[in-house]
């Protein structure tokens, strides 16, 4: 190098320039042909080289170099290159500038420590997907761990360039920081608070990227499609994305679906509301109608004898109503319900399976259905549930039950 230097600074001497400009243009131009140099080993590296390195990649059995591939994690080798030469070849022509050399060089060692941020975090997205694509970790908040390493590497990284550029020991700005400690909480607040809430949701276990979850409070019904460091996405199923901060998942209550998910049956909970003037004992013709129905035979004769043994202990007349005990239509319709839901194939028998009656109020006596679809599919949950209660609601008459409704126009308009 010293060669190239004296030989070129005797040829500027040669074209009549002085020996101060001679020096300082000799300088200039060997900066320009090092600039040079690095921008064709830059584009050669980014070109050749690492386009080379993909398709080796993509060639392998492995899956992790195939993601660095499609994420052109690599390509930010290609900046290290040109600075690698720089810094190698700036001690050989600053060697007689001392004063310039030292600027330069914490330019160039800065912009090392920047291309190295780059590629450090652009493995991380790699590994990032790579993780999430894994069994173990699929149901985890990924994406918040290693948005915290990245924030954590972009603040050493600036530590660095500082220390760098300034001449200060990196333990001088963590000893600024420091007393800057309550401004950058401050800054931080949501991303701490994410961070934890991040943690406290993945050691509980409490929502997992697929479930189906509603927040009321942020009009949020639907899956959760990511979990970062700072937000939580959820899309609603009208297909709109609502987007919740963190930390509201610890700190709010919500609706987790995913046990109804887990046990393979979906909740019915309906009541039908039956008019109280409607009810009234089973006369002799009735029973003989109800023992005729599939879902009613056994029950009928099986109470029809407890009945009558109950009345004859206690020497009770049975053709005073009052006394008596006898059957109702409200109770033998629940029973057949009861019984109608435990035949019927759309709901799971190993899950509880209930009819009851609730307390009266101004629209009726509801006789609740509490049972489970052997579905969680949507669609076909609503399918089994129209199904049942259109059956009952049309069966209702045949026990001489009248389903209570609002007054509407056409009772005023039949009344008249």
């Amino acid at each position: 190098m010293k060669f190239i230097e004296i030989h070129l600074e005797s040829f500027l001497l040669s074209l009549g320039f002085s020996s101060f400009i001679a020096h300082y243009l000799r300088l200039s131009i060997l900066f320009i042909l090092l600039i040079f140099l690095a921008w064709i080993l830059f584009l050669l590296t980014k070109r050749l080289v690492i386009p080379m390195f993909y398709k080796l990649f993509k060639k392998t059995s492995f899956k992790w170099d195939d993601i660095l591939a499609e994420r052109d994690a690599l390509r930010n080798l290609s900046h290290l290159t040109p600075a690698i030469v720089i810094k190698m070849g700036l001690p050989l022509l600053f060697n007689d500038f001392p004063a310039y050399l030292s600027a330069i060089n914490k330019l160039t060692d800065a912009y090392l420590i920047v291309a190295g941020t780059l590629v450090l975090t652009a493995v991380l997205t790699s590994i990032e997907i790579l993780a999430a694509n894994s069994r173990a970790f699929r149901e985890k908040p990924v994406a918040s761990y290693f948005q915290l390493l990245r924030i954590v590497i972009y603040i050493v990284s600036f530590i660095l360039v500082l220390s760098v550029l300034l001449g200060k020991t990196p333990v001088y700005f963590l000893s600024v920081f420091g007393a800057m400690s309550a401004v950058l909480l401050l800054i931080f607040k949501d991303t701490i608070l994410g961070l934890v809430s991040s943690l406290q949701m993945s050691s509980n276990d409490t929502v997992r990227v697929g479930d189906w979850i509603e927040m009321p409070k942020f009009n949020a019904d639907g899956d959760v499609i990511a979990i970062n460091l700072n937000t939580v996405k959820v899309r609603n199923w009208d297909k709109t994305v609502t987007t919740i901060p963190t930390y509201y998942f610890t700190s709010d209550s919500f609706k987790n679906w995913r046990g109804m998910q887990e046990s393979g049956g979906r909740r019915i909970k309906r009541s039908i509301n039956i008019d109280v003037k409607s009810i009234k004992f089973v006369d002799q013709e009735a029973k003989e109608r109800y023992k005729n129905s599939y879902y009613l035979k056994e029950y009928m004769e099986a109470r029809q004898k407890i009945i009558e043994d109950f009345n004859k202990e206690n020497k009770l007349d049975d053709s005073i109503v009052v006394d008596a005990r006898r059957m109702t239509n409200l109770g033998t319709f629940r029973h057949y319900v009861e019984s109608y839901l435990k035949k019927h194939r759309g709901i799971n028998q190993n899950m509880t399976v209930m009819v009851r009656q609730l307390p009266m109020d101004g629209k009726g006596i509801p006789i609740e259905i509490y049972c489970f679809t052997s579905t969680i599919a949507w669609i076909e949950y609503e399918d089994i549930q129209s199904d049942i209660f259109d059956h009952l609601l049309a069966v209702a008459s045949f026990f001489e039950l009248e389903v209570f409704q609002e007054v509407s126009g056409s009772d005023i308009r039949n009344l008249k």
